[in-house]
């Protein structure tokens, strides 16, 4: 016979607050990184924009 399935328990308040906090946490570290990676973006790109100084390069240079 099929076992019947069984309700969880509510959880309880600290167990909420925990979970909201938790959440809070790992949005804000999320937006950090976003943020981050934006500015990493926009910095990079201003510098390829810039004429490269000295002779260029000849040869491709290793992938290893």
């Amino acid at each position: 016979m099929a076992k019947t399935p069984k309700t969880a328990p509510k959880p309880s308040a600290t167990a909420r607050t925990h979970r909201e906090r938790r959440r809070s946490l790992l949005l804000q570290l999320r937006l950090a990184v976003q943020k981050d990676k934006a500015d990493r973006a926009e910095r990079h790109a201003g510098l390829k924009r810039q004429p490269r100084q000295g002779t260029p390069r000849t040869r491709r240079a290793s992938r290893r």
